[in-house]
């Protein structure tokens, strides 16, 4: 099966930048949230994860802290950035619970779910020499 990737540009209209390479993430596992129509999930925001929302995730449903070698995952800690469902984040920022974003890394397919001052609301704060 052949998939056409969505052009990649991330939340500003810029080139996407990458968002991890260990762990190795995105739904082409080329360390940045690109996607393509048949990635329905839209894995398109490149969050930071901390224990808070690995906890959250693992509650409802979506284990992202053990590892899955048979899927060739690692299993996320706290710090990891990692190419999350768009609508997965969404619900993490409505719990309360949303983790930090690299908005540079966040492609632009993101704004189909998430309003972008949602995404800014929880933005890194890219000004950092500490930011990824």
């Amino acid at each position: 099966m052949a998939f056409s990737m969505a052009r990649s540009v991330n939340v500003f209209g810029e080139k996407l930048e990458s968002c991890s390479t260990d762990p190795m993430t995105g739904f082409f596992r080329s360390g940045a949230c690109d996607t393509c129509a048949e990635d329905a999930g839209a894995h398109t925001v490149c969050a930071v994860m901390t224990a808070e929302f690995l906890a959250f995730s693992k509650y409802v449903g979506n284990d992202l802290s053990t590892p899955r070698p048979e899927y060739r995952f690692p299993g996320l800690k706290p710090g990891d950035q990692w190419c999350l469902c768009a609508s997965r984040f969404l619900q993490a920022h409505d719990e309360g619970v949303a983790p930090k974003v690299n908005l540079r890394a966040t492609h632009a397919r993101t704004l189909d779910i998430v309003p972008l001052g949602v995404l800014e609301a929880n933005a890194l704060d890219l000004g950092d020499p500490e930011a990824p």
